[in-house]
């Protein structure tokens, strides 16, 4: 765990009490809400806390709400006994839509006993791939884009580790008081850092390189503790304040750029690459996103209102040797070109060009269903939507055993039965389906 998060002081108990009984705060137990804790003077004023909502609406602006709902606690969850959510996402024939549903905001961020050892896993990589794991889209000739970058992050940062992990996890996290402002204890890794992001900036001490950002960095360092807390990627997109507009531009015409982002579990691609693109360009290697999705998502991502949260799901195959950080290849056929609904494009036919599978002698072993629980939402007020997934694996033998073989085999036929066939080659199935379905249905 990183110094920072080990380091921050608590106020001695006498200290507590007298500020108890002189400001009138209320320090925040485990069975407590954070409703409460927003009493206190001690907790921050730039990023409020849920004020009273009416039909998602807050009763102070009935036109748009400028906080998060309030969040549904969950008085005796107990992580180590909690399953992951078992997500089975098959269609015996795919079909590329949007495919959301709505949210309960409180569900935004699912808990489970891997807790532990995923947050083990992110240090690592943080460790071995710090400028892929995570990025922000700063420039010294942008300030209007890193202000709003700020902004954004500070949002985020404030709303999970101040409201959503205290007041939803109850057994895992509590706000206590602090010697500079309150702070979120993790029960579970023992760890503490200040709710108040500008707090966090202020405290950013480490050297940065000759010729570094520094105010990128300090960003990064609250990237960095976000992802010590949460098992949860995030990517954050707004649109580009310096596309060219005019009065007559509907906000759709302006596309959504993503501006940071803290992906650890990337499927197949290195998200760096992808830092400062519109939403368009990052779908590039998508067969048919051009012309199944481009424009509605477009449309989605400019009319998604405060207050609505949306989710849906996805999957793939892990073949062994394939692991949850697949930053450089391995889980998708990311071809740079744009590709037609079959996976093809004016310079190539787009054929797998490595070995298949061995069919007879694949026993099912170090290969996983990997499925992303995606969600959407926009920030309150800085505007900006948060794009964040949670990864599972399932080993295929536990589909196998459930009874769900042959309803998987044939969402593997189904891939390339769809509006889209070209998916079929871009998850590699040519590659790993003859040899996955008879396992399956073995």
């Amino acid at each position: 765990m990183h110094p920072y998060l080990e380091s921050i002081p608590l106020a001695p108990s006498l200290l507590g009490i007298a500020i108890l009984v002189c400001f009138g705060i209320y320090i925040r137990s485990s069975a407590r809400t954070n409703a409460q804790v927003a009493d206190s003077k001690n907790t921050y004023s730039t990023y409020p806390t849920t004020p009273a909502y009416n039909n998602g609406k807050t009763t102070e602006n009935a036109q748009e709400p400028t906080s998060y709902p309030p969040i549904n606690p969950l008085p005796n969850f107990n992580w180590e006994d909690t399953p992951p959510l078992a997500i089975r996402p098959f269609k015996p024939k795919y079909h590329l839509t949007m495919a959301i549903s709505t949210l309960d905001p409180s569900e935004l961020i699912p808990m489970d006993k891997t807790y532990k050892e995923r947050l083990a896993l992110r240090k690592t990589l943080l460790e071995s791939h710090p400028d892929t794991v995570r990025a922000v889209n700063m420039s010294k000739d942008t300030p209007e884009v890193n202000a709003r970058i700020r902004e954004a992050l500070c949002e985020w940062y404030a709303f999970i580790v101040g409201e959503y992990l205290p007041s939803r996890y109850p057994t895992m996290f509590r706000l206590a008081d602090g010697e500079e402002g309150v702070v979120l204890e993790n029960i579970v890794t023992g760890a503490r850092t200040w709710v108040d992001p500008d707090v966090v900036l202020r405290s950013f001490t480490s050297e940065v390189a000759e010729g570094d950002d520094v105010e990128e960095a300090r960003l990064l360092h609250l990237m960095d503790i976000l992802s010590s807390y949460i098992d949860e990627d995030f990517l954050i997109l707004f649109p580009n304040p310096l596309s060219p507009s005019t009065t007559t531009t509907s906000p759709e015409e302006i596309p959504y750029t993503l501006q940071l982002y803290s992906t650890y579990y990337p499927a197949g691609f290195n998200p760096r690459e992808k830092l400062g693109l519109p939403l368009a360009q990052i779908h590039t290697p998508v067969p048919g996103y051009k012309q199944k999705l481009e424009k509605s998502m477009d449309r989605f991502f400019a009319r998604l209102e405060v207050g609505r949260f949306v989710v849906r799901a996805n999957w793939s195959i892990m073949t062994p040797g394939a692991r949850l950080f697949a930053a450089f290849g391995g889980l998708h056929d990311h071809s740079p070109e744009d590709l037609d609904l079959n996976g093809k494009n004016e310079k190539s036919e787009r054929e797998v060009k490595e070995e298949i599978m061995d069919v007879e002698g694949f026993d099912g072993s170090d290969t996983y269903l990997r499925c992303e629980r995606q969600t959407l939402h926009r920030l309150p007020k800085s505007k900006a939507l948060v794009f964040a997934f949670h990864t599972y694996t399932y080993p295929i033998k536990d589909i196998r055993d459930e009874g769900l073989g042959e309803e998987m085999a044939v969402a593997i036929d189904g891939l390339k039965e769809g509006n889209v066939p070209g998916i079929h080659a871009y998850k590699r199935g040519a590659y790993w389906g003859e040899a996955v379905k008879k396992f399956l249905r073995s």
